[in-house]
């Protein structure tokens, strides 16, 4: 049984779609009092932690809408922060070894696996902004040339828990809107909702082969959060 706490843009078909299944085995385990992995290390990290489990539930379906996956298993819609587990069953650097032994022969991963503190930053830049402005100002300089140029474990576990809390709508607008920016060619007409500029976003990433959009957590992980 297994729950990641990287971004579910690093798991191939089979670790995604394998983590969707666990997840809904954790859920009834945890809501029904079931017996079955009652004691396993990765349940009992979620004990009192259903709501972060169905968000988590939500960051899976996105990422699997994205991709085109059928989803049919709905769980709760979370609609305030909840309370993430305290512990880890592999810090966020070893997860990312074990996801490159995993899936050594795989290439359905939408995010390629961070070699170095500048690419995993670079991956993360869109949702950052979405979540924490203040925080997106911050990490650039430091991943440049402070104190998480080489620092992997720090930042991924930085980024790990900052996108766990709810962008303010506000906020996430504006990384929408940097995102288009980024893809759009003057005068193109916005679309007027933010569901809808998103699902733009990542169609004209994809016409036009748009590696560093195209690589972004933002591209899934916002979804998760519109109304």
């Amino acid at each position: 049984m297994r729950i990641w706490d990287a971004n579910p843009g690093y798991l191939d078909r089979k670790r995604l779609l394998g983590e969707h299944r666990e997840l809904h085995g954790l859920f009834n385990i945890l809501s029904l009092n079931k017996k079955g992995y009652s004691r396993h290390p990765e349940t009992l990290r979620w004990v009192g932690r259903l709501p972060a489990l169905c968000l988590r539930h939500q960051l899976l379906l996105a990422e699997m809408e994205l991709r085109g996956y059928q989803h049919h298993s709905p769980l709760p819609v979370i609609e305030d922060n909840p309370v993430w587990p305290d512990t880890w069953i592999n810090t966020a650097v070893e997860q990312f070894d074990l996801l490159a032994d995993k899936q050594r022969d795989e290439t359905s991963a939408r995010i390629p696996l961070p070699v170095n503190t500048q690419q995993l930053w670079a991956q993360h830049k869109y949702s950052v902004m979405a979540h924490d402005p203040a925080l997106y100002s911050q990490l650039g300089p430091e991943v440049a040339h402070g104190i998480y140029r080489h620092d992997m474990e720090g930042l991924a576990e930085k980024l790990v828990t900052t996108l766990r809390q709810r962008p303010s709508p506000g906020h996430l607008h504006n990384a929408l809107q940097h995102m288009w920016g980024y893809i759009s060619d003057a005068g193109t007409p916005v679309p007027q909702n933010d569901a809808a500029l998103l699902q733009s976003i990542g169609k004209l990433a994809m016409q036009e082969q748009k590696s560093y959009l195209l690589n972004s957590t933002a591209l899934s992980e916002l979804q998760a959060w519109l109304p």
